[in-house]
C-alpha cells in the first residue's frame, strides 16, 4: 500500500533562499508549459517535452532532469483535470466554474508542490540530511528531522518522487513509502462502528466517540470566521485560510486517533497511552456503513447544512480502511439502510423504534438502550452475513 511519510526540512537562510528561488522558477517553467500545452493542445508528455524543453533549459535555468519533471508536472495536471470534468465534480458544462475551469489555462502558484526524483534529490539517512538540486547548484547537507519510525520507512519503503513543499514559512519533503500489506486473517466476529455527528464513532461494544469538543470547537471557529468575512480585508483573508487549516488539522487528529484505538481493539491490542478500556477479543474485523452520496440523498435546513458539510465521516472511514489494511485487519462497509430503526433481538424495523435522536425502544419486544450502540450492533450483524457471500468461492460455470 502507498504511504507518504512527511519530514521537516531544516535548512540554513542561504539554502531556503535557494530552495524558494528554486522553486519559484519550476513553478514558472511549469506555467509556461502549461500555456503551450494549453495553446497547442499538447496533452500528452513527449509531444510536449519537445515543444518546451529547449526553452524550459534556456529561459528559466532548469537542468535536464528539472525540466522534465516540471513537463509531467504539467501533463498531469491536465490529466487530473480531465477526470474531475468528467466526472461531474465541477459541475454541468453549462456551469460557470466548468467553463472556467475549461477555457483557460492551469497557473502554477508561485510556492506550490515540486516533484524531484532521485536524480534531483538524495537522502542521507544515517547523517539526516539530503541532497537537493537548485538553481544556484546542487545544495548538500540540508538537515531533516522526522520520527525514528518515520526513518525506518524512508529506508526500508521509500520509492519514486520526493515532493518539496513550503507551508507556513517551513520547508518540508513529502516522500512515497510501498509498504507490503499482510495477508488479512479470517475474522471470529466484527466490530460494528456506526459514524454520527453527535457521537463520532459508536462501536458494537459499546465504546462512544462523542464529537462534543469537536463540535464546539467548529462552532467557535464559525464564528470567528464570521467576524474576520465581515471585515473585507486581505490580513482578515489571510487569516481566515490559515484557520481553515488549523480546524483540517484539528479533525484530521480526532479521526486519527479514533481509527488507531478501534483497529488495536479489533487485534486485541490497546493503543499506547490510551485510557483503559474493555478490550474486545483478537482476531475480529472492521464494519462500518456505506453512506456515500449522504449530501445528495438527505435535504436539510439551512442551520444544519454547515454541520453536515463540515461533518469528517468520509475520513473516518479512510483512516479505518488504510489502517485496517496496513494490520491486516478485514474491513467491510454494509448497507446503513434502518440501522438505526431496526431491533437486532427480533429484527422488527420501524421509525418509532428510535423516538428521539439518542434512544432506540423496540415497539414489538421492548429491547431498548442507546441509539447508536444499537445501530452499531445492526452494523456488526450484517457484516456476519455479507462476510460470508464476499469469501464465498466462485461458483463453479
Amino acid at each position: 500500500m502507498k504511504l507518504v511519510v512527511q519530514v521537516k526540512l531544516l535548512p540554513t537562510p542561504g539554502q531556503a533562499s535557494a530552495l524558494e528561488a528554486t522553486l519559484r522558477a519550476c513553478n514558472r517553467a511549469a506555467t509556461y508549459a502549461s500555456q503551450v500545452a494549453f495553446a497547442k493542445d499538447l496533452k500528452d508528455r513527449n509531444g510536449l517535452q519537445r515543444e518546451v524543453y529547449a526553452d524550459l533549459k534556456a529561459t528559466f535555468g532548469l537542468s535536464a532532469q528539472p525540466a522534465v519533471r516540471a513537463v509531467k508536472k504539467v501533463v498531469d495536471a491536465y490529466a487530473t483535470l480531465q477526470a474531475n470534468l468528467r466526472a461531474g465534480n465541477l459541475g454541468p458544462p453549462t456551469s460557470r466554474r466548468y467553463r472556467r475551469a475549461a477555457g483557460a489555462p492551469i497557473v502554477f502558484r508561485p510556492e506550490a508542490a515540486q516533484p524531484f526524483d532521485d536524480r534531483c534529490l538524495s537522502w542521507q539517512y544515517d547523517a539526516h540530511t539530503v541532497s537537493v538540486w537548485t538553481v544556484d547548484g546542487r545544495m548538500k547537507g540540508i538537515r531533516f528531522a522526522c520520527s525514528p519510525d518515520q526513518l525506518k520507512k524512508l529506508v526500508e519503503y521509500r520509492r519514486g518522487e520526493s515532493d518539496l513543499v513550503r507551508r507556513g514559512g517551513k520547508w518540508f519533503l513529502i516522500a512515497a513509502c510501498d509498504i507490503p500489506e499482510p495477508e488479512p486473517y479470517e475474522p471470529v466476529d466484527f466490530i460494528g462502528v456506526d459514524r454520527g455527528i453527535v457521537n463520532l464513532a459508536t462501536t458494537s461494544d459499546g465504546t462512544n466517540y462523542q464529537g462534543r469538543r469537536l463540535s464546539r470547537y467548529r462552532r467557535w471557529q464559525t464564528r470567528k470566521r464570521a467576524e474576520l468575512q465581515a471585515k473585507r480585508t486581505r490580513s482578515a483573508t489571510r487569516r481566515l485560510a490559515r484557520r481553515a487549516q488549523k480546524e483540517r488539522r484539528h479533525a484530521t487528529h480526532v479521526n486519527h486517533k479514533i481509527s488507531k484505538e478501534i483497529v488495536s481493539v479489533a487485534v486485541g491490542v490497546p493503543p499506547a497511552r490510551a485510557k483503559p478500556r474493555a478490550w474486545g477479543s483478537t482476531g475480529r474485523g472492521i464494519a462500518v456503513e456505506e453512506l456515500g452520496g449522504i449530501r445528495e440523498r438527505v435535504r436539510l435546513r439551512r442551520d444544519q447544512r454547515d454541520t453536515l458539510s463540515s461533518w469528517p465521516f468520509h475520513q473516518l472511514g479512510q483512516y479505518l480502511a488504510y489502517k485496517a489494511r496496513r494490520a491486516g485487519v478485514p474491513f467491510i462497509e454494509v448497507d446503513a439502510a434502518y440501522t438505526s430503526q431496526r431491533c437486532p433481538r427480533c429484527g422488527h424495523t420501524e421509525r418509532a423504534n428510535r423516538p428521539d435522536r439518542d434512544h432506540f425502544r423496540c415497539r414489538r419486544c421492548g429491547l431498548a438502550g442507546p441509539a447508536d450502540h444499537v445501530a452499531g450492533i445492526n452494523v456488526r450483524d450484517r457484516a456476519r452475513s455479507a462476510w460470508v457471500f464476499v469469501t464465498a468461492p466462485a461458483p463453479a460455470p
